[in-house]
């Protein structure tokens, strides 16, 4: 009886491990078929239409063509504006996070953050007199990814609060 039981546990982990594999695969093949695979093999390849939404595994975010975000310039005296990384901004340790590249640093736009954000800037980085907060945009980042609109949201100069 007991040999009974655990052959059925066996047999079910099976089917559950090889179920897992095979919709593992089939997703990743679905995520990767158009941008990857099929440049790469130089032909359309099939879609499989099984477990998957329309379109695709990005169906509930909003895909828009234009694109903003913040860049930071900080500004040595008598020097021109340099672009700083965000990345030295916002050091995280955590291995395989990073929300430099979801766009963490849009939030430091608003004019609530201007005065707490100069001030971690003049502290973090004392080698610039003044630092400029500029919102980019891209327009229409798929027809035209060169074009770039800037306009400065503030300025932290020295002393201001």
């Amino acid at each position: 009886m007991q040999r009974m039981k655990n052959d059925v546990i066996r047999r079910r982990n099976i089917l559950i491990s090889a179920f897992v594999v095979v919709w593992t695969a089939v997703f990743q093949y679905e995520t990767l078929r158009y941008k990857y695979l099929g440049p790469w093999l130089g032909r359309d390849l099939p879609k499989i239409r099984l477990l998957f939404p329309p379109a695709g595994w990005i169906m509930f975010y909003r895909i828009d063509p234009a694109y903003g975000m913040a860049e930071v310039y900080g500004v040595r005296p008598g020097g021109p504006p340099e672009l700083l990384d965000p990345h030295a901004m916002f050091e995280t340790r955590a291995l395989g996070y990073d929300n430099i590249r979801r766009n963490v640093l849009v939030g430091v736009l608003t004019r609530d953050a201007a005065a707490p954000f100069c001030r971690y800037l003049h502290r973090k980085f004392p080698a610039y007199a003044s630092f400029s907060v500029v919102y980019a945009e891209y327009p229409d980042l798929i027809g035209e990814p060169a074009r770039v609109r800037r306009a400065t949201a503030y300025r932290c100069e020295p002393g201001a609060p």
